[in-house]
């Protein structure tokens, strides 16, 4: 390829000027027309020519101005997910693709603050926050095509950046892909000669879900005890900190107690605490385990290794407590 990075070019389909701002592979590049960057095959020719058809020149009055400068560029089609394949040649001299390109595109005239995670078998892979603005097209990263063996799942969390009372609080969209998916959809983009394929988040932003009125009245009435879930933190047991799980600390007759029954007593005070201090946001607990052989200490490090919440965990020394406890960091 003779294109460069930097090249001035003419897109024939629509006789605009742009710019090659990535070399994808030998066949395609990345170019940006006038702030919208897309792919494309390169067979257009470079800027330095004539233009084919040169644009009439129209009379501008003052006030169409006006109207023209306060009309967004946008098209109002929602929110995706595009994939751009990579195609690499193989030492066979098949074409094959090598990775995928991965960005999202906002055909809303709304911003968006978004959370995004990439997971393999519900191990995370990849994350980042950003904001997605109006109109904008952003690149999230690039995934190795051999990966989508793994059963990829492509998470998404948004919010709008200007809250709105009519509107939802957030919005969770999840992508599952299996190779044989990704296989029929490059199958297709080459039959018809095109370079992404997409998923739709959503069209519209969602609106708030009404509140559902429940008629409580009638089981006060028979001695039901009825709370406002919003106000549930209250009615439930304050969350500790500090978790001591030496077994005299939770029942007084633990002498009577084998190995087993112990262990299981202290995981369940664990898992007690664990749920509380979620319940409460606190951001951090520390859980005293002790030294010993390391049983109760594994234990719980194993546990924690599967909560989702968990944002990390650490065991290491404490002035007060030695090697024996484990700081526990929540997301």
């Amino acid at each position: 390829m003779k294109y460069q990075v930097g090249d001035r070019i003419l897109v024939l389909h629509s006789n605009e000027e742009g710019e090659i701002v990535d070399i994808i592979n030998d066949k395609m590049v990345m170019i940006d027309v006038r702030g919208v960057k897309f792919p494309a095959y390169p067979y257009f020719k470079r800027f330095s020519e004539k233009k084919l058809f040169q644009p009439k020149k129209q009379k501008k009055f003052a006030e169409d101005i006006k109207k023209e400068s306060a009309t967004r560029r946008v098209k109002e089609d929602g929110v995706w997910i595009t994939f751009l394949p990579v195609m690499d040649t193989d030492e066979f001299g098949d074409e094959v693709v090598s990775e995928l390109k991965i960005h999202l595109v906002n055909g809303t005239p709304e911003d968006y603050s978004f959370t995004y995670k990439l997971n393999y078998l519900k191990n995370e892979d990849f994350g980042l926050k950003n904001t997605l603005h109006a109109g904008e097209d952003f690149y999230l990263h690039d995934v190795p095509f051999e990966n989508l063996n793994d059963n990829p799942s492509f998470d998404f969390e948004f919010t709008l950046t200007r809250p709105d009372k009519a509107k939802a609080s957030f919005f969770e969209y999840s992508l599952k892909l299996k190779a044989r998916q990704i296989f029929n959809r490059i199958e297709e983009l080459r039959k018809k000669n095109e370079a992404t394929f997409s998923y739709r988040v959503f069209e519209r932003y969602p609106d708030k879900a009404p509140d559902e009125i429940i008629e409580t009245g009638s089981l006060a009435a028979r001695g039901y005890k009825v709370y406002d879930a919003r106000q549930a933190r209250q009615h439930l047991e304050p969350a500790r900190s500090v978790v001591d799980l030496h077994i005299e600390k939770i029942v007084d007759d633990w002498e009577r107690l084998g190995n087993f029954e112990i262990v299981t007593l202290q995981l369940r005070e664990f898992e007690k605490f664990y749920d509380l201090a979620l319940a409460h946001h606190i951001p951090s607990m520390i859980i005293i385990h002790g030294v010993g052989e390391g049983r109760l200490r594994d234990e719980i490090h194993d546990i924690l290794r599967l909560k989702k919440d968990v944002k990390s965990f650490v065991n290491r020394y404490h002035p007060a407590y030695g090697y024996g406890a484990t700081e526990i960091f929540f997301k």
